[in-house]
């Protein structure tokens, strides 16, 4: 009985060592890990290559030499020759074109971005209250967004609001006569902005997923404390929407700044009628491309970057005081 017992006893501490010795983890030498380490980094770099030489090949060259070109005088046909600031010194002092495109930009950003913001917020909380056809309503706002910046909208703009158009002969229908909005140097513009209202559909959906994350309970909280529904938005909507409203603002300002297709389409690339539709971006288009004064439209292009980037960089700069992330102990 204790012979057999301690055999048994043997035997479990045997089977034990090779249990250990099997789990043992297998040692690898120094070299090996390195090799396997460099083979690792060299695949993970080679799957960086593509996207390497579209950086730097479409990205980082081109803005560099574009940056030269707006120190020289470039017409294309002759090569660069440098002139230093007298591009910069021209756009600020001796070219009123510039000025009254800026002037228009400005407009266009300060007027169309908000309204477009405070539209976009309006339709998402109406469509976050109502679950029947919301699917339909959603997809109706949004369709436009898709196609908005396309040839073929631009020109049926054009085709709306020109003299004698659908917009034109509604407007006579109650007494009231503009002889079209497209010919007028007063009315284009607004028919520009009402075009970049109209394609609020990817902001309108941005809110309505933002509105969804909002917990319920917070507004039954707020109610139960005699809130209304104007205190409720403001105290509980608008700071947990913060975070997306400065998203959908910092994308609407910079895209603003970039209008160009909707804007050539209805003046025929002139950036008529009085210069009212001549953004920034059809003005360089025509100093470059028209005129051939390639070095005067990279300086345009370059303080068009400067001003977006002022703007992103003060809105990045006072955000702390009215945008509130979750978790945010402010």
């Amino acid at each position: 009985m204790t012979t057999t017992s301690t055999r048994v006893i043997v035997t479990q501490d045997k089977s034990r060592r090779t249990l250990l010795r099997s789990r043992k983890p297998e040692t690898v030498s120094r070299p090996e890990q390195r090799s396997r380490r460099r083979k690792e980094s060299l695949a993970g770099y080679g799957f960086l290559v593509p996207w390497l030489v579209g950086f730097f090949g479409l990205t980082i060259i081109p803005m560099g030499y574009s940056l030269y070109l707006s120190f020289t005088s470039y017409n294309i046909f002759s090569p660069p020759r440098w002139i230093g600031l007298d591009n910069y010194v021209r756009m600020f002092t001796s070219d009123p074109s510039f000025m009254q495109s800026a002037q228009i930009t400005l407009i266009y950003v300060l007027v169309g971005t908000p309204i477009t913001l405070l539209a976009a917020l309006l339709i998402a909380l109406l469509l976050n209250y109502r679950d029947k056809g919301a699917g339909f309503f959603r997809s109706a706002f949004y369709a436009p967004s898709l196609i908005g910046g396309s040839v073929s909208v631009a020109i049926v703009w054009r085709a709306m609001f020109a003299s004698e158009g659908p917009v034109d002969t509604s407007l006579s229908f109650f007494g009231i006569e503009l002889g079209g909005w497209i010919g007028n140097p007063s009315l284009v513009l607004p028919a520009m902005i009402l075009l970049a209202i109209w394609q609020f559909g990817a902001t309108m959906v941005i809110f309505l997923a933002g509105l969804k994350q909002i917990p319920k309970e917070l507004y039954e909280a707020a109610e139960m404390d005699g809130a209304g529904a104007l205190h409720r938005f403001r105290a509980v909507t608008i700071p947990l929407l913060s975070p997306v409203i400065f998203f959908n603002l910092l994308l609407g300002l910079i895209g603003a700044f970039q209008v160009f297709a909707s804007a050539y389409i209805i003046s025929n690339g002139s950036g008529g009628p009085a210069g009212m539709t001549n953004f920034i971006t059809l003005y360089l288009y025509k100093r470059g491309f028209s005129d051939g004064q390639m070095g005067y439209a990279a300086a345009i292009a370059w303080v068009l970057l400067v001003v977006v980037a002022i703007i992103a960089f003060i809105l990045f700069r006072t955000q702390k005081s009215w945008v509130h992330y979750s978790g945010d102990n402010r």
